[in-house]
């Protein structure tokens, strides 16, 4: 069983992403996700960015720094949306990471200072027509994974962001079960590398 540092999107720890986090949990895999938000949660992707803005990216990504504090180093690292930002950060920085899961969102790899880790596998999950990603995530994606080995991007038809979230008018019931099903086959092989 693997175990997993999960990051919230910029709506906050909605019903669906904790529903998302319990269903690895039920395939044994321990998942950690810290909220970045003090409780807060937004009806809209929109009024979520406002809040981080106000908050302060920054701020964010040091509260997901901090969320690592005292976990062990073994870690596969994921992020939805807003959450890719630390979930990459740690998956590059942290030492010992077993891999990273990036959903709607990627960076390019000099955005936080350094390389792709040797050995870290990674998988990011898309919508092909989604205005979000079309705003420079997806050339990152692309471009992480031709440097990456044992990456892998896996396009989705159609233009929702947060395609997996069951709470949200974004959910595609098909495109999330078909994510669903390689996150956990990523893994069981991400803890088969003990």
């Amino acid at each position: 069983m693997a175990e997993v540092l999960l990051f919230h999107h910029a709506q906050g720890q909605t019903a669906g992403f904790l529903a998302f986090a319990d269903r690895l949990r039920r395939d044994r895999n321990t998942v950690h996700t810290p909220d970045l938000y003090d409780g807060h949660t937004f009806a809209s992707i929109d009024e979520g960015v406002a809040y981080a803005k106000k908050v302060g990216f920054g701020v964010i990504a040091d509260r997901g720094r901090k969320a690592a504090e005292g976990l062990p180093n073994g870690l596969v690292y994921a992020g939805f949306s807003l959450g890719v930002m630390p979930a990459q950060s740690l998956a590059q920085t942290r030492p010992g990471a077993k891999g990273a899961l990036l959903f709607s969102a990627a960076f390019p790899a000099e955005e936080f200072g350094s390389a792709w880790p040797e050995g870290v596998p990674l998988q990011i999950h898309m919508m092909e027509e989604d205005k979000w990603v079309q705003e420079g995530d997806l050339d990152a994606a692309r471009k992480l994974v031709s440097s990456v080995k044992n990456s892998e991007l896996f396009l989705y038809p159609g233009n929702r962001h947060l395609f997996a979230d069951s709470s949200l008018s974004d959910y595609d019931p098909k495109a999330a079960a078909q994510l669903t099903e390689r996150v956990l086959a990523f893994l069981k092989r991400t803890d088969s590398k003990g």
